[in-house]
């Protein structure tokens, strides 16, 4: 569904019914999926500019160009990237798109469970837990329910990164059109996995044991934009939160 958002063409007919529910229940799920993706971008420039060269990219989704690998190797040609997901056809897809390069891996994994993906051997391969490492989740919590602790899941996953390590997040919300959020989760209830949307004040603790870079947890376009601002009608219709924080 998130690649068909964002125009992409590797999604099946199931998800595109899907999606196009969620479309006419919640017109700005497409518009919310391209900044989301374009905050990715930003961050994971970011990170890297920041002097990290290892990332672990949670929840990856089926691949779109450019992909975590593409944009970080753009500044820094050594950086390496272990993508997880947990659905089999991101792992078909994986081969031709993420992992044809060195330096980068694929993880069939569940971010529910993260210590295998922590313990994994393709993880530990490329990821030197002792220098900074990125942790990405984007678009990723909010298919996490409350009883499986997102918070947690954080914790064990970043538990053991060194300072200069970076996490970043972003989450679904409807803080901006509550109204929408019975109807999307209904669709959402059919498919793999079901949505837990989160206002600010449930987002802003996820980042618990990490500074947060300016200007903190914004809506994704404000974050570090490059470029215009959408306006004031085309930004109440993003309906994601997003941040990256620093280990000090």
């Amino acid at each position: 569904m998130y690649d068909y958002y964002l125009g992409g063409r590797d999604n099946y007919e199931v998800d595109r019914e899907a999606a196009e529910r969620v479309i006419a229940m919640a017109p700005e799920a497409p518009a919310s999926a391209r900044a989301n993706r374009a905050f990715m971008r930003r961050a994971v420039r970011t990170v890297v500019r920041a002097g990290v060269r290892q990332i672990i990219d949670i929840g990856t989704g089926i691949p779109t160009s450019p992909n975590t690998h593409e944009v970080a190797r753009e500044i820094a040609p050594d950086v390496r990237v272990a993508y997880v997901d947990n659905d089999p056809i991101v792992a078909a897809h994986a081969g031709a798109r993420l992992t044809n390069t060195s330096g980068t891996g694929f993880v069939l994994a569940d971010v529910r469970d993260p210590k295998a993906i922590l313990g994994h051997p393709v993880v530990r391969e490329l990821i030197d837990f002792d220098q900074p490492v990125a942790v990405l989740l984007v678009a990723v919590l909010h298919f996490v329910k409350d009883e499986e602790d997102p918070a947690g899941i954080l914790a064990t996953l970043t538990g053991e990164l060194p300072r200069g390590s970076h996490l970043v997040l972003t989450h679904g919300t409807t803080d901006f059109h509550q109204d929408a959020e019975g109807d999307a989760r209904e669709v959402y209830k059919k498919a793999t996995a079901q949505l837990t949307l989160r206002g600010y004040d449930e987002f802003l603790p996820l980042f618990d044991g990490f500074e947060l870079l300016d200007p903190g947890v914004v809506q994704v376009p404000l974050w570090r934009p490059e470029g215009a601002l959408p306006n004031a009608e085309d930004l109440r219709r993003i309906a994601f939160y997003g941040g990256v924080g620093v280990r000090e």
